[in-house]
């Protein structure tokens, strides 16, 4: 079966290692790709092995279902053993050389780039399908990262040809801000599964594509 597509813009949701308890990932994800997310990233830093390995199976299938990527976070021998679509790696991870040759031509590759533009046009030039900055504002899920200005969308639009998404403390109401600055994708954990309705949490980050040329 053919890799589902990497969307050129929309909300793309990442699970969180809180908020959910572990039998809920399944339903959560349902509902955050029926209130309109278009790309899903399986993350979770704080369970074994076989853990990973289950809930990633089991959102494989939700998202081959409704025709959504699933990316995994940094594991790459994860990746590879689930059939997911594709690879999200940071600057500890797994080189985007290994990704692209264990995964095939046809995975998705994303690359995080935090607050560094050059390391993106790198990226870019090396294949990767799409870079991520940030974070932009506050966010419980890496609260000692890096802040990254927003002005950097702008700039990083200039010179990328590849979707850009924004990472960190992203709300309904900040993320008009980061479109309109230049990101194409806005990558959410919280806002949508810590939520008490996720469908509805999803919904509103995805009119944020429809009300936003």
């Amino acid at each position: 079966m053919p890799h589902p597509k990497l969307p050129s813009r929309g909300l793309y949701v990442i699970t969180p290692d809180a908020y959910l308890a572990a039998d809920g990932i399944e339903a959560a994800v349902a509902a955050a790709i029926a209130g309109g997310a278009l790309l899903i990233q399986h993350r979770n830093k704080n369970g074994g092995y076989a853990q990973r390995y289950t809930e990633a199976v089991a959102l494989r299938a939700i998202c081959r279902r409704h025709g959504r990527p699933l990316i995994v976070n940094d594991d790459l021998a994860l990746a590879r053993a689930v059939a997911a679509d594709g690879l999200h790696i940071g600057r500890h991870d797994a080189s985007y050389a290994d990704a692209r040759a264990v995964l095939g031509g046809d995975a998705i590759i994303g690359v995080s780039c935090y607050g560094d533009v050059p390391a993106a046009r790198a990226a870019q030039a090396n294949g990767a399908d799409y870079v991520a900055f940030g974070r932009f504002f506050p966010s419980k899920s890496k609260p000692g990262a890096a802040a990254t200005e927003v002005s950097l969308l702008t700039l990083a639009k200039r010179q990328l040809s590849i979707p850009i998404v924004a990472v960190g403390g992203i709300t309904p109401e900040n993320g008009e801000l980061l479109l309109d600055a230049g990101a194409d994708i806005l990558a959410v954990i919280e806002g949508v599964f810590g939520a008490a309705d996720v469908r509805a949490a999803a919904g509103r980050y995805a009119r944020l594509f429809s009300q936003h040329t």
